[in-house]
């Protein structure tokens, strides 16, 4: 891409800052849309220094069981892509600085219409996107059209991902490339540092691009360990879940909700700040 984006100024301003980045993840609507847009609000302050929000989708087959909930959540809640793109333009009249990426599924773009997807995730300030179930192959159905509108497409690359194939997952990636430091769903296991580190280091032979470190991270201390080798570290299902944990007996948002998570990003910004590249 030619185009700068939130997502390259950000990534540039941790180099100069000598640390590693905190991405968060959230699902749209999760348990209600006022709640997540108050949970959203709060993340930069907290230590967010990229979000990721989830697009909720009834076949959500790489998320672990906390994530699949939140869809769930969202979705019985009335949640829909139009929702989640009013979303993100609800919090950029208030920040204008923090990236957004939107992950999920192709299939509830796809009913959207591409076109008009794509033009409406710019116009609400969408930064980047992460369709875990669109191959390179398919990079002329959503990637390219991202990119000439200005919308970083964010790969994946995998444990999995062999020297053979990388170059192929790495040929019209930009943002930063997402690295599944474990193999299977989300929040399913513990990814090992040194093994992430060495996957890490072969995927920088190969690219310019920053690499964030995802699944399975829940601790400060696990954040800042994943921080050593990566330019940033995701956390996702263990947000979600302080999110579970704080509902009330109906399922709904609590008072504690939004401060339960705003204290673990917290948490976790400290144990990636301590880190020092």
């Amino acid at each position: 891409m030619t185009i700068e984006t939130r997502i390259d100024r950000r990534f540039a301003a941790l180099r100069e800052q000598g640390r590693p980045g905190l991405v968060t993840f959230i699902m749209a609507g999760d348990p209600d849309n006022a709640t997540a847009l108050d949970i959203l609000r709060g993340l930069p302050e907290a230590g967010a220094d990229l979000i990721e929000i989830g697009m909720p989708f009834s076949d959500p087959m790489a998320d672990g069981p906390s994530i699949q909930l939140a869809g769930q959540r969202a979705l019985k809640g009335g949640q829909t892509l139009s929702k989640t793109l009013e979303l993100v333009s609800d919090f950029r009249k208030d920040d204008d600085n923090t990236p957004v990426i939107l992950m999920g599924y192709y299939n509830p773009i796809y009913i959207y219409g591409n076109e008009r997807f794509l033009a409406d995730a710019s116009q609400a300030g969408v930064d980047g996107l992460i369709i875990v179930d669109i191959p390179p192959e398919a990079d002329d159905e959503l990637c390219l059209p991202a990119m000439e509108n200005g919308i970083n497409f964010i790969r994946l690359a995998t444990p999995t991902t062999n020297a053979q194939r990388l170059p192929r997952v790495l040929q019209n990636s930009s943002g930063f490339v997402y690295y599944v430091s474990i193999t299977g769903i989300t929040g399913s296991s513990t990814p090992d540092p040194e093994k992430v580190a060495a996957s890490v280091g072969l995927i920088k032979k190969s690219t310019q691009l920053p690499v964030a470190v995802g699944f399975g991270v829940r601790t400060a201390e696990q954040a800042a360990a994943i921080g050593q080798a990566s330019d940033a570290v995701v956390v996702g299902s263990a947000l979600v879940s302080a999110i579970a944990e704080t509902l009330d007996d109906n399922g709904k948002a609590s008072t504690e909700t939004a401060g339960a998570v705003h204290d673990l990003v917290r948490s976790l910004a400290e144990g990636v700040r301590s880190v020092k590249h």
